[in-house]
């Protein structure tokens, strides 16, 4: 394959123009990327890329006039990639190696992050780390759990931004994320764009949360899920989560996806029963 069918760009209206159609071709699949990339158009760079004097990079892989793979890499030098064959991830990392370009880590599909990962070290020298693991549900027949945990689904308002912070920042700190989540630094992070619901006991008391990305080309992510430790095993997770993915069916989502950690088996077997179905996992490296 030629180096030069990717093609790479700083615009995103224009990448989206010519690879829009591809992305939504397998929403569950190119799930983040699509909710990424909205973002990015809609309200431009989040906190950790705002600093950065460098812009974000997009491309394409076009063969016989179609698009057959997409990347984008932020300014923190992360790579994003759609699904490759050893073959394209070889003559991407030789690409943007002979350009020159500077790559912190990548994140994919396992087998597709895996193959760049090999073949940037083999180009650059540079060793791969894997930092993140990650298994991708979609939802099937969505399976309300029995018993259902006395209580209701509220969406969280203004008046629960200090308690929305903390869950956050509390949910943040579980799963390793180096993040700051204030008011000030609230707008730029990872949490802000999406809606949040609360599970409340029978006397109004919140014990666990879910969040749900914009619906984008039909899909919507749940991300976080998050219950406070002293409050978990009584099946608020549960139900807090089947509360929004009702909602967003509602909505008129046709797809519903989350991603957990392949290494909780609590987490993994709690989506399993009540309708998730492992679609795949994906991969993140950082390159030393």
């Amino acid at each position: 394959m030629r180096p030069d069918a990717w093609h790479l760009t700083e615009d995103i209206d224009d990448f989206l123009a010519r690879a829009g159609d591809f992305l939504r071709s397998r929403p569950v699949m190119h799930n983040t990327p699509l909710t990424a990339l909205e973002k990015m158009r809609t309200h431009g760079a989040d906190a950790a890329d705002a600093d950065s004097a460098e812009p974000t990079v997009f491309g394409r892989l076009e063969s016989g006039g179609e698009v057959r793979a997409v990347l984008y890499r932020r300014p923190s030098h992360r790579l994003t990639l759609t699904s490759l064959s050893t073959e394209q991830a070889d003559s991407l990392a030789a690409h943007l190696a002979g350009l020159g370009h500077s790559l912190s880590g990548v994140t994919a599909d396992r087998d597709t992050a895996t193959a760049f990962a090999g073949a940037w070290q083999r180009h650059t020298g540079a060793a791969p780390v894997r930092d993140w693991w990650g298994r991708l549900y979609r939802l099937g027949t969505l399976t309300p759990p029995e018993p259902f945990p006395a209580g209701r689904g509220r969406l969280v308002g203004e008046r629960d931004h200090e308690h929305l912070m903390r869950w956050c920042r509390q949910f943040a700190a579980d799963v390793g994320e180096a993040v700051c989540i204030d008011t000030a630094s609230w707008a730029g992070t990872r949490f802000a764009e999406k809606r949040y619901t609360f599970w409340e006991t029978p006397d109004g008391t919140p014990v666990s949360m879910a969040g749900v990305n914009p619906m984008v080309a039909g899909q919507v992510r749940v991300d976080p899920v998050y219950t406070p430790a002293h409050l978990r095993g009584r099946g608020y997770a549960a139900a807090v989560t089947v509360e929004v993915t009702r909602a967003a069916l509602a909505a008129g989502a046709r797809h519903v996806v989350l991603f957990t950690n392949p290494a909780n088996p609590i987490s993994n077997a709690l989506y399993q029963r009540i309708g998730y179905v492992p679609v795949t996992d994906f991969t993140g490296y950082s390159f030393s």
